[in-house]
């Protein structure tokens, strides 16, 4: 088995990137990603590529980085590392977030991403999850099951552990609700036995192969539904539910910031119009009431 080296991540999240976007343009059938190069001052770079004004998609981006320097002393302070020897970090990874315009197609949210350290320390982390307007119960059990799928195919602990990690840590505290139906979520994958780093490089990159497969499916299912006007006005504000959280409780978007990031590039995953309304109720018995009721940690979706 060749050495996992930070060069073969870094290549693989760029082949990632134009695989998924080359697959989210053909099932989308008018929107293109534009691509927007940047560099990073204090080390490295990465494409942000975004597509607007599809006929799905509303607004979408398929961003890769990879960035090194000195590690900051609030990500070692995060870490309960030390902070008097700075050592340099690398970091690679795919975001992905994309907006619909039809309310009855979910917004969903990847990403994959490989961290290392000039320490010796290393680690894989990342996830999916979907985040609908409306709660369909049939979608969140098809995009459950195939994460299932994919976590089975390497240790049958991985899909239990991870969506719980999910339900955590995708929960609006502040709302006391999840941020959509969740999914799976990981972090600090090292080489604890029996894991290598070829395994964990290995489930990395089925996860990130899953995305388009799952979101092409439930795009074709859903986009000619069709909707009323209060239905894209609940579109807004459950939009708005999603950048409190980003911009409250999201840790990537922490680092990204915190580490010098691109900001146009960290601030990708905000939708581009949302909404909040003074103390809104639902309806008893509407379908909005339905779907707040299925925004819950631990539902077994399959």
């Amino acid at each position: 088995m060749p050495m996992i080296s930070k060069e073969s991540v870094r290549d693989w999240f760029i082949s990632l990137q134009d695989e998924i976007c080359k697959s989210l343009e053909a099932a989308d059938g008018k929107g293109k990603f534009m691509s927007d190069p940047w560099e990073r001052s204090g080390g490295g770079g990465g494409v942000s590529r975004i597509l607007t004004n599809g006929n799905i998609i509303e607004k979408g981006g398929v961003n890769f980085s990879a960035v090194w320097g000195k590690t900051p002393e609030a990500v070692l302070h995060s870490m309960k590392l030390p902070t008097n020897d700075h050592p340099d970090f690398f970091a690679t990874g795919i975001s992905i977030v994309l907006h619909p315009h039809n309310p009855k197609v979910p917004i969903i949210h990847m990403n994959t991403r490989y961290f290392e350290m000039s320490n010796g320390i290393w680690w894989f982390g990342g996830g999916i999850d979907l985040t609908p307007h409306y709660v369909d119960e049939s979608d969140a059990r098809y995009f459950h099951q195939q994460l299932k799928t994919v976590c089975d195919n390497h240790h049958p602990s991985y899909y239990t552990e991870f969506k719980k990690w999910a339900d955590d840590y995708f929960y609006i505290k502040h709302r006391q609700e999840t941020r959509g139906v969740g999914g799976i979520f990981f972090d600090s994958l090292k080489d604890d036995a029996p894991f290598t780093k070829a395994a964990r490089f290995e489930f990395v990159k089925d996860v990130g192969s899953a995305f388009a497969p799952i979101y092409t499916h439930l795009m074709a299912k859903n986009n000619t539904l069709s909707f009323s006007q209060q239905e894209k006005q609940w579109q807004y504000l459950r939009r708005g539910r999603y950048v409190e959280f980003n911009l409250v409780w999201d840790r990537g978007t922490k680092f990204g910031l915190d580490t010098d990031g691109r900001t146009e590039s960290i601030l990708m995953s905000l939708p581009p119009q949302a909404q909040w309304e003074y103390n809104h109720q639902v309806v008893p018995g509407s379908p909005e009431e339905k779907t707040l009721q299925l925004l819950k940690k631990g539902i077994t979706w399959v």
